[in-house]
């Protein structure tokens, strides 16, 4: 019986496609889908098919404005950013400035305890011959060497308003500073520059020739770390007002 055409078509539906047929069904697959999305856009733009060109234009300038306006609006944004940061870092420079100034304040008029390096001076009286004004000069001259903290016999705080007086008794060796008693041995405590410090005591017709000439002796140590940790007394403030 002769293969009749329809059955070739069968045997072709049935049979295992070969390697070159899987190929070409790959290919027109590929096609189909890239024809599919190019009838896509083609359809998108359609849309704008039927728009007049003035029509057209107009919209890319109301694009165009929209655009400005946004970059605008945003450099306007940054700007209040970069203001409101630099402003932030200001307030806490200040705010450091501030504390840095409190700290110095306090430091310079007794307030806080202090540590760094310095000398200690320790005079020896043994004839009582030592009197206030002797020490009130080594404190003056040291005062000009920079000194930025003091301390007498680990209890008596110098600041700028402390006096000193002689004591009751002139055989007793005591002196009197801001109304605490010391007594000799007098042990100076000093913050600041040791060298500039040492050579403030040591310079000819100084304190160290001045206690020699009474009799007593006067010794320096340097130190790369002192406290000095007495408290000045609070005074009250009566006449004057600070300026604001």
């Amino acid at each position: 019986m002769p293969d009749r055409p329809l059955d070739r078509v069968r045997r072709g539906f049935a049979a295992r496609p070969s390697r070159n047929q899987a190929v070409v069904a790959v290919l027109l697959a590929l096609l189909g889908f890239a024809g599919t999305v190019q009838v896509s856009e083609v359809r998108s733009d359609d849309a704008y098919v039927g728009t007049r060109r003035d029509d057209l234009v107009q919209l890319l300038q109301s694009l165009s404005v929209a655009q400005t306006r946004a970059s605008d609006q945003l450099a306007e944004l940054e700007q209040t950013r970069d203001a409101l940061q630099l402003s932030s870092q200001q307030r806490q420079v200040a705010l450091e400035e501030s504390q840095d100034r409190l700290e110095a304040l306090r430091l310079l008029s007794g307030r806080s305890s202090a540590i760094g390096p310095g000398v200690t001076i320790t005079i020896e009286d043994p004839d009582g011959t030592v009197a206030a004004a002797t020490l009130l000069n080594a404190i003056e001259e040291l005062r000009d060497s920079g000194a930025e903290a003091i301390e007498i016999n680990d209890s008596a705080r110098v600041v700028a308003q402390t006096w000193f007086a002689d004591g009751a008794d002139p055989a007793d060796a005591t002196l009197v500073v801001d109304s605490r008693a010391v007594s000799a041995p007098y042990v100076v405590e000093v913050i600041g520059d040791p060298d500039t410090l040492a050579e403030a005591v040591a310079f000819p017709g100084g304190l160290t020739d001045e206690v020699e000439a009474l009799g007593g002796t006067v010794t320096i140590a340097k130190s790369d770390e002192l406290q000095v940790e007495s408290l000045a007394p609070e005074r009250a403030v009566t006449f004057g007002q600070p300026i604001t």
